[in-house]
C-alpha cells in the first residue's frame, strides 16, 4: 500500500487516497504514523498557508506562547503562535479582530487535532461582532451613559454584598471564597442568572432589577457584584447587550463590573462604577480585607492612647503652672489686703484733694460775684438810657414844636391827603400847645 497526493490543478480529486495493491497487501496503521503522514501531506500541499479570519478565544500562557481559533461562518481552526513569532507582532490581538496569518498547517498527534502554526500576524479588518460592539458604544457613549462623572465611589464598609452571576460558574466560586477571606462578617446575597447564551441577557437584567427591589425596600447590597469568568468575545456578549447596560445604569447602589479576564473589555464595564479584570479582583475591590482593617483599628487605637496621654501630659503641665501662679492662699489673701489698702489710701486722698479743689474754686466765685453783679447793672443801665434816648426822637410832639399840625376828622381818623376832605367838613388841628376847631373851605 502507498500513500499518494493527487492534489494538483488538473486533479478533479479533492483530498489524498490510499492505493492498495490487493485486500491481502491491505496496511494497518498505527495512529502515530497515520498523524505523521497527514502532516506530511498537508505540509507538501499547503504550507505556506496564509488564512484570514476572525480571533476567537484568544489567550497567553505563561510560556509566551499564544492559542486562539480563527473562524468565519463556514468553519474554524485552532491556531498557535510560538513566543518568538508573538514577540514581532506589532499589535495585540484581540477576539473579533480580523486578521491574516501566515504560517504551516499541522496534526497535533497527541489530540489528533489540525492546527495552524503562526508565524506572522497581521490585522486584515473587524469581525461583524466587533464591529457591532464598536458601533453600540459609540452611541451609549454619545448619551453620556460613560460619563466618569457618573462613576460614584464604593462603601468603605459595606453592610451586604450582592452578586450577579450564575450558579454553577466558577467565577461564583473564586468571588465566595474571597469575601469569605476577606469580609468573613459581612453578609453576601447571591442573584442568580444565567451569563452566556440567548436567554443570559433578560436573565440578567430580571437579576439585576430583584437587586434593586431588594435594596430600595430593605436598604439590601450597598454594593453589586456583576460577575463570570472568562471567554471569547461570542461567550461574553451578554454582558455588551443594550438593555443590559441601561439596566447596571439605573442601579440605586455602586455596581462593580467583573467578566473575563483582564484583557477583556465588555459595554458592561464601562457604564458600571468601576470595572475589575477578574470577578475575584471585583471582591476584593469591594471588600478590604479583614487583616487590613484590623491593622487600620489597631492603628486607630495607638493614636487614640498617644492622643489621649499626651492631653493628660498637657493638662498636668498647666496645673503645675497655675498651681505656680496660685501660691499660698494666705499670701494672695495678704496680697489682697495690701492692695485694698493702698487703694483706700489713694482714695481718701482723691477725694481731699477734689474738696479742696473745689472750696478753692467757690472763694473764687464768691469774690467775683459782686463785681460780676455791679458790672452788669451798669451795663443795663447804660442799655437803658439808650433805649430812652432812641425813644423820645421817635416824639410826635417833637414834630410839632417844629411848626407842624396834626389834623384828624370828627371821628378822629388822620387826615393826612388833601382828597381826604371835602368844603364845609370839619376838622381838628392838633398843635404844639393845644387844638383848633377848622372847616374846610375848598
Amino acid at each position: 500500500m502507498r500513500f499518494v497526493d493527487t492534489f494538483g490543478p488538473e486533479s478533479p480529486v479533492s483530498e489524498p487516497f490510499l492505493i492498495t495493491e490487493s485486500p491481502s497487501a491491505r496496511r494497518v496503521w498505527a495512529v502515530g504514523p497515520l498523524m505523521r503522514a497527514v502532516a506530511d501531506t498537508l505540509a507538501a500541499r499547503f504550507n505556506p498557508v496564509t488564512v484570514r479570519g476572525e480571533v476567537s478565544g484568544f489567550s497567553r500562557a505563561a510560556s509566551g506562547h499564544c492559542y486562539f481559533s480563527l473562524k468565519d461562518d463556514t468553519g474554524q481552526v485552532r491556531c498557535a503562535l510560538f513566543r518568538r513569532s508573538a514577540e514581532q507582532l506589532s499589535f495585540a490581538p484581540r477576539d473579533g479582530q480580523v486578521v491574516e496569518a501566515l504560517g504551516k498547517l499541522d496534526v497535533y498527534g497527541p489530540r489528533g487535532d489540525l492546527q495552524l502554526i503562526v508565524d506572522s500576524l497581521k490585522p486584515a479588518g473587524q469581525g461583524a461582532l466587533f464591529e457591532q460592539f464598536l458601533r453600540l458604544k459609540g452611541e451609549l457613549e454619545a448619551e453620556g451613559l460613560f460619563d466618569p462623572a457618573r462613576k460614584r465611589p464604593l462603601p468603605s464598609q459595606p453592610r451586604s454584598i450582592g452578586v450577579v452571576t450564575s450558579l454553577g460558574a466558577a467565577a461564583l466560586r473564586d468571588v465566595v471564597t474571597a469575601l469569605r477571606r476577606r469580609v468573613p462578617h459581612v453578609p453576601v446575597v447571591i442573584y442568580p442568572s444565567a451569563v452566556q447564551g440567548a436567554q443570559a441577557p433578560a436573565e440578567l437584567c430580571s437579576a439585576l432589577q430583584a437587586a434593586y427591589g431588594r435594596h430600595a425596600a430593605t436598604g439590601e447590597c450597598d454594593v453589586l457584584l456583576l460577575v463570570r469568568g472568562g471567554g471569547s468575545l461570542e461567550d461574553l456578549w451578554s454582558f455588551n447587550d443594550e438593555t443590559l447596560v441601561r439596566t447596571v445604569a439605573r442601579a440605586p447602589m455602586p455596581v462593580v463590573c467583573g467578566v473575563g479576564h483582564e484583557t477583556d473589555f465588555t459595554l458592561a464595564d464601562f457604564v458600571a462604577d468601576l470595572r475589575a479584570p477578574t470577578p475575584t479582583a471585583a471582591a476584593e475591590l469591594c471588600a478590604p480585607a479583614r487583616e487590613q482593617r484590623l491593622g487600620e483599628l489597631a492603628y486607630l487605637q495607638e493614636r487614640l492612647r498617644e492622643g489621649a496621654w499626651t492631653g493628660i501630659d498637657q493638662r498636668a503641665q498647666r496645673l503645675d503652672r497655675l498651681a505656680q501662679r496660685l501660691g499660698r492662699p494666705s499670701a494672695r489673701l495678704h496680697a489682697s489686703r495690701q492692695t485694698l489698702t493702698g487703694l483706700q489710701h489713694r482714695l481718701q486722698g482723691s477725694l481731699q484733694l477734689a474738696a479742696q479743689r473745689e472750696r478753692h474754686r467757690l472763694l473764687v466765685l464768691q469774690s467775683a460775684l459782686p463785681v460780676a453783679v455791679r458790672r452788669t447793672l451798669e451795663q443795663r443801665a447804660q442799655r437803658l438810657q439808650r433805649n430812652e434816648a432812641a425813644l423820645g426822637l421817635l416824639d410826635p410832639r417833637l414834630v410839632l414844636e417844629r411848626g407842624y399840625a396834626f389834623l384828624t376828622d370828627a371821628q378822629g381818623l388822620a387826615i393826612s391827603r388833601a382828597s381826604q376832605a371835602v368844603p364845609g367838613q370839619a376838622l381838628r388841628a392838633t398843635l404844639a400847645d393845644g387844638e383848633l376847631g377848622l372847616t374846610v373851605n375848598r
